[in-house]
């Protein structure tokens, strides 16, 4: 399970979460930021530095914002 960042982040873009993960799993989609669940390791950084609270884990991402679970398996699907 990784972090999935949701809808406050569109058109956003703070990249406070960049700054933060030591991994270097956030990458930038057109018009919002996305976490590769293959890299996260889950501790927590990027959620906590979130200036809009965009940021939820997997299993917690609030049911209107599923659809963002989605659309960030499939940008690493298509990169």
């Amino acid at each position: 399970m990784a972090f999935v960042i949701t809808s406050p982040c569109k058109d956003e873009k703070a990249a406070e979460c960049l700054e933060v993960c030591p991994v270097d799993c956030i990458e930038e989609g057109e018009d919002m930021f996305h976490i590769d669940p293959e890299v996260c390791i889950e501790c927590g950084a990027c959620e906590a530095a979130c200036p809009v609270e965009a940021i939820y884990m997997e299993d917690e991402v609030p049911e209107e914002e599923n659809e963002y679970v989605q659309l960030n398996r499939k940008f690493f699907e298509a990169g």
